[in-house]
């Protein structure tokens, strides 16, 4: 068992600060990486609701908030339906996934998971007028 640390960062240039997961297997492919995370996102949110959601991307009827997203009423998160719209904004390319210093571009991709490794979630910060 290893741990794998996530690391966001926006193109911007912020970089949060990084958070690990502890992960059995050795090779994964990013589809099941993304869902362990959202997961993972979502039951600390349920263990100990704020009122801002910090994950990977917006949850439904949210809004964008210092830090995290806002539930204009509190409610429990679906993680299968997290994990849907974080694997889709993927597909849009909403966010790049890098693995050391190596990009991932598929979701069925399998990604070699060594001891310590750091996978980096490069939000894409829409451009004005685009």
């Amino acid at each position: 068992m290893g741990m794998v640390t996530f690391v966001d960062e926006t193109t911007a240039g912020g970089r949060g600060d990084g958070w690990g997961l502890e992960i059995a297997e050795e090779r994964l492919a990013l589809r099941e990486l993304i869902r362990r995370r959202v997961f993972q996102e979502v039951a600390e949110y349920h263990a100990r609701p704020l009122e801002v959601f910090r994950g990977l991307v917006q949850p439904e009827g949210a809004e964008r908030a210092l830090n995290g997203y806002a539930l204009r009423t509190p409610r429990r998160i679906d993680p299968e339906r997290q994990t849907g719209l974080a694997l889709r904004a993927f597909e849009r390319n909403g966010f790049l996934v890098l693995v050391g210093d190596r990009q991932i571009t598929e979701l069925d991709e399998e990604i070699v998971l060594p001891l310590g490794v750091e996978v980096t979630f490069l939000k894409l910060v829409a451009l004005v007028g685009g």
